[in-house]
């Protein structure tokens, strides 16, 4: 939160090395680009992704979003058509997403720079979403004040997605609150996760603490309402991990 990056070396416990490194104020949500060496977190007050080389403990770039208050979840990877591996985020403050490029050995000119930005479905955008055993990439919008774009996911398809900056890519709209059959209050779609074949996504629909809330699980292939799943136990649901997927930094 300090704007702070710590690294512990823990090879030796009994004599901890940290490294401290200087980020950007205030830093929140984060995760690893595909090959698991750099981490990239939101500096979301100031726009920003910091990204770090865990192997030689420094700051590689400081990247700005172009967006409004970058929420990435722990962000998506996924190998875009034109520009190779990139990691995505989307903003709290805007409907842009941002993808970055993450290969600095194939794809030197685009690595750690802005690649792309398109629109999804509104700002309030809490987690973005994919799997490498998937074609879609999944962007919620959370905290947006309309109910029907709350209560709805954008899907885009990876393979689609071209290198024309001036035309966004498509997307499809999955009503999952309305799937979920909750009339009552304002029903908010919060946290694709996949499970860990990366056949199904999983949805929280996260409502008031005294109103009817569920899970509600898409086979990623079609697209298609699989499960809704109801508890007097599921109570605001929020964020869902597979243990597989959070173990092995999947996403």
């Amino acid at each position: 939160e300090t704007g702070k990056i710590l690294f512990v070396d823990y090879t030796d416990l009994k004599n901890l090395k940290i490294t401290e490194v200087e980020g950007e104020r205030f830093l929140h949500d984060g995760g690893f680009d595909s090959s698991k060496r750099y981490f990239l977190v939101a500096a979301n007050q100031r726009g920003k992704i910091a990204v770090v080389d865990t192997k030689e403990d420094k700051l590689t770039a400081m990247v700005e979003t172009g967006g409004q208050t970058p929420h990435p979840g722990r962000g998506a990877n996924f190998v875009h058509p034109v520009y190779g591996p990139v990691w995505a985020t989307s903003h709290l403050g805007d409907e842009t997403i941002a993808l970055i490029g993450t290969d600095p050995e194939g794809h030197p000119d685009q690595a750690w720079k802005i690649v792309d930005t398109f629109l999804g479905l509104g700002g309030g955008a809490l987690f973005i979403k994919t799997h490498p055993n998937s074609t879609h990439l999944y962007v919620d919008a959370t905290l947006n004040p309309d109910a029907e774009t709350s209560g709805s996911v954008a899907v885009f398809d990876i393979a689609a997605m071209g290198g024309d900056p001036e035309v966004d890519p498509e997307y499809t709209t999955l009503p999952i609150a309305e799937w979920a059959g909750i009339t009552d209050g304002q029903p908010r779609v919060v946290q694709p996760e996949f499970n860990k074949e990366g056949t199904e996504v999983w949805f929280s629909v996260w409502n008031a603490k005294d109103k009817e809330s569920a899970i509600v699980v898409v086979d990623d292939k079609t697209l298609e309402l699989k499960q809704v799943i109801k508890d007097p136990r599921l109570i605001t649901p929020t964020g869902k991990f597979n243990v597989l997927n959070t173990k092995d930094d999947v996403y």
